[in-house]
């Protein structure tokens, strides 16, 4: 008896889209890359960049005193590079982060400490700052512990604020901040207004923050293409500011919001195609 036939996956399901990806330059590579092989147009965008702070010293005294830290939890790629970027010229080494136990937030973030030689312990399922905590309690009594803490001057307060709840004693320090990118993006608002973009991705709230403020309100919720966001606390910020999020990536990383955009638009047609 013959199978049924299966139906194939489209090899390019996001063929004849126009994406705009709004991400730091820097980090853009990958999100576009992925986006451009499933056939996608990405139209690049970004709107914010990352600056590190002008007076680390406050990191480098913690650093210095790693031994002293329970916990050194990193937050993104960015807070690793900072860090990572000022060991030599500060005297240390990736080796001396370990006599604390290292926990990552997201598997790109993971990655980024691996290529700098430092493994982590602890790498959380979920990439929000309440999964993180309940992650890092279950490791241990946390009552008395310290815990180092870099991360983006604008960063959500819950994580330091969950880890003391428990007892923990956090040096929470910031190390860099992201600043709006320059340049004109009066030809993508009226791109944006023409119905000529399909999605729009978002991977935090400052790219949402940002975006509405360089293209303007009227561009932004005008509600002609599809809010993609890598997750709650983004999506939380972008309906705050007025915009219908269409897609939610249930995984927080940007391969999940790869696969989220995959299904809007593959499924069921209800992603709308360009004219």
């Amino acid at each position: 008896m013959s199978q049924p036939r299966r139906h194939a996956l489209p090899a390019q399901p996001l063929l004849g889209r126009r994406i705009v990806v709004t991400r730091a330059r820097a980090q853009a590579a990958d999100l576009a890359e992925a986006l451009t092989t499933l056939g996608a147009e990405v139209v690049a965008a970004p709107v914010i960049r990352i600056q590190p702070l002008a007076d680390l010293e406050p990191l480098r005294a913690a650093l210095a005193a790693a031994e002293c830290y329970d916990w050194i939890v990193f937050t993104s790629q960015n807070t690793v590079q900072v860090v990572c970027d000022r060991l030599a010229a500060w005297g240390l080494t990736p080796h001396d982060l370990r006599p604390a136990t290292v926990a990552a937030i997201g598997l790109a973030t993971a990655r980024a400490l691996v290529r700098h030689g430092v493994t982590p312990d602890l790498v959380p399922e979920q990439f929000v700052a309440e999964a993180v905590v309940q992650a890092i309690a279950l490791r241990g009594e946390l009552r008395g512990k310290r815990v180092l803490l870099p991360r983006a001057r604008e960063a959500r307060d819950a994580l330091p604020e969950g880890l003391r709840a428990l007892g923990a004693v956090v040096d929470a320090i910031p190390v860099y901040e992201t600043v709006r990118e320059a340049g004109d993006r009066s030809e993508l608002a009226g791109e944006m207004l023409a119905g000529k973009i399909a999605a729009i991705t978002f991977t935090s709230s400052s790219t949402v923050r940002h975006f509405v403020e360089i293209v303007g309100r009227e561009a932004a919720t005008c509600g002609r293409f599809a809010t993609a966001v890598i997750g709650p606390v983004t999506a939380a910020t972008a309906r705050e500011l007025g915009l219908t999020v269409a897609v939610e990536a249930v995984e927080y990383s940007v391969p999940g919001l790869v696969r989220a955009l995959v299904q809007y638009f593959g499924e069921g047609g209800r992603g709308k195609r360009e004219r």
